[in-house]
């Protein structure tokens, strides 16, 4: 009989917390599928179906609310500009994940490079600050979910929306998608892409039926002039104003960058595609043609909707908490405003879907790599999902949901999707240098120029954050590094690989 080629390996380059994971043991684990009980990740997902998932996860909450809010604070009708310079910053960043989903499909996405490319700490601080950014982005959505509901359907505000002292509408809708997502991968994949469908026929009908009410006097000034703000003071404000002592202005250029920086949560999510690389048929090309393809048509979409509300409706009477409704409400289109609030429905579905989906990956790779218990990623039988890791997923999502008004901490999402592309920018020139024999389905061009470019901008865009942000957020990070020192340095995979090393080493005889 044929013995089975050893899977040991050289699965680090160094010991200690700094240790790295070989890309040749990424690939390995992924195409021999042993990586926890139960076997490997379904491979089901096609280039429309990561394209569904990414544009499902993007077009949400932001396109919907900071529009009104952004435009009547900060940038006037230049908030076209602000979604554009948001675009192509996180144009950067998919470039920068396009090459490493390609070459490493896998999941974990970002976690994963990290591993590759930093050491085992920094995947660990990644890893928890994913887990922050799903979980988080999934309640807070959900909220907002029951709140629109509760607005079109003229619910009660007991059970419904922020006012309501248990969020029955937010438990509900965790629950049945965290179902969904428990399931199947594909089943996943149809109500997203069903979503998906809608809210972009939405957006269409919003930018056509919009053409014909707008008035070119409401785009002057296109980029009104700058104004002193005041500031909240405190730990409100951004840490670039705490640190350089300057006063914030509203309006001008400064203002456009400021709601750049703001509309960039618009853009959170589409890194979901690279989390599905090792459920997706032919990831080398479907993982470049998914990330690309979900901005291209996000950024289109989001500068037209722009674009047709400015022009509708003068900026400075835009509604903070329904822009794109009132808009037609405002022209009196009232039934457009109808429409647009079943779309907010349907997109902040496919949204908390894609989030809870994309966490329980995060957990997924954590778990099959030794950072948490091998048993939370078990994969389930018959559905192929990591069903446990699932679950308690959407378990978090619910308490936090019903319980939570988490408006404050809405920035947290963003500062953990920045944190995250931040990394894998600065992931790509590394592994070029380290891995230069690696095969790349897709090269960023211009590196290290291009990822370089892309770090700068995601860190120029984080110090706008507020204070308190940076505060929450270097308390989880706290929090996430207790664990990795008291269970995850010493239990993971290549930790117990050099400790097996080590005592070979010792009980091997002298040369």
């Amino acid at each position: 009989m044929t013995e089975r080629p050893s899977t040991e390996r050289p699965r680090t380059q160094s010991r200690g917390i700094f240790r790295k994971k070989s890309v040749d043991t990424v690939i390995h684990q992924n195409d021999e599928g042993h990586q926890l009980e139960g076997g490997r990740l379904k491979q089901a997902l096609r280039t429309r179906d990561l394209i569904g998932f990414g544009v499902g996860m993007v077009i949400g909450t932001g396109i919907f609310t900071l529009t009104g809010v952004q435009a009547k604070d900060n940038a006037g009708p230049a908030i076209m500009i602000s979604f554009v310079v948001a675009g192509v910053i996180a144009l950067f960043a998919a470039f920068c994940y396009a090459e490493l989903a390609s070459a490493v499909p896998t999941a974990g996405s970002s976690y994963t490079y990290a591993y590759t490319t930093l050491g085992e700490i920094i995947a660990w601080i990644i890893g928890w600050d994913l887990i922050l950014e799903f979980a988080l982005g999934a309640a807070v959505v959900s909220r907002g979910w029951s709140g629109y509901l509760q607005d079109v359907f003229n619910l009660p505000t007991t059970f419904f929306g922020e006012s309501s002292t248990v969020n029955l509408g937010a438990v509900a809708i965790a629950l049945v998608l965290g179902v969904v997502a428990t399931i199947g991968i594909k089943e996943s994949g149809w109500l997203t892409n069903a979503l998906v469908y809608l809210k972009v026929s939405i957006c269409v009908f919003i930018i056509i039926a919009g053409l014909f009410f707008i008035k070119a006097a409401n785009y002057t000034p296109f980029i009104p002039p700058a104004q002193p703000t005041g500031g909240d003071g405190g730990l409100r404000q951004p840490l670039w104003q705490w640190a350089t002592g300057v006063e914030a202005t509203a309006f001008g250029v400064a203002g456009v960058l400021f709601a750049s920086a703001v509309v960039f949560f618009s853009y959170s999510g589409f890194e979901i595609v690279a989390n599905l690389g090792e459920e997706t048929k032919n990831p080398a090309r479907a993982m470049t043609r998914g990330l690309l393809g979900t901005l291209l048509i996000c950024t289109v979409l989001y500068v037209g909707v722009c674009f047709v509300v400015v022009g509708m409706v003068h900026y400075t009477d835009l509604s903070e908490g329904a822009p794109l409704s009132d808009a037609f409400n405002q022209v009196g289109l009232s039934w457009a405003g109808v429409l647009v609030g079943i779309a907010a429905v349907a997109g902040l579905t496919s949204v908390i879907l894609v989030d809870i989906v994309g966490m329980s990956r995060i957990g997924f790779a954590l778990a099959r790599d030794g950072l948490v218990p091998h048993s939370a990623g078990k994969i389930h039988p018959k559905w192929q999902t990591p069903y446990r890791i699932t679950m308690l997923t959407t378990a978090v999502v619910v308490l936090l949901g019903a319980f939570v008004p988490l408006s404050a901490l809405a920035e947290m999402v963003s500062i953990g999707t920045l944190f995250a592309f931040l990394v894998v920018s600065v992931a790509v020139p590394v592994l070029r240098r380290t891995q230069p024999e690696m095969k790349r389905p897709f090269r960023v061009p211009w590196s290290p120029v291009l990822p370089i470019i892309s770090a700068i901008c995601c860190a120029a865009l984080m110090v706008n954050l507020a204070i308190e942000t940076w505060i929450r957020f270097v308390v989880w990070l706290v929090i996430g590094l207790g664990i990795y020192f008291f269970y995850g340095r010493t239990h993971s995979n290549l930790a117990r690989a050099n400790r097996d090393s080590s005592v070979r080493a010792e009980g091997s005889p002298a040369s």
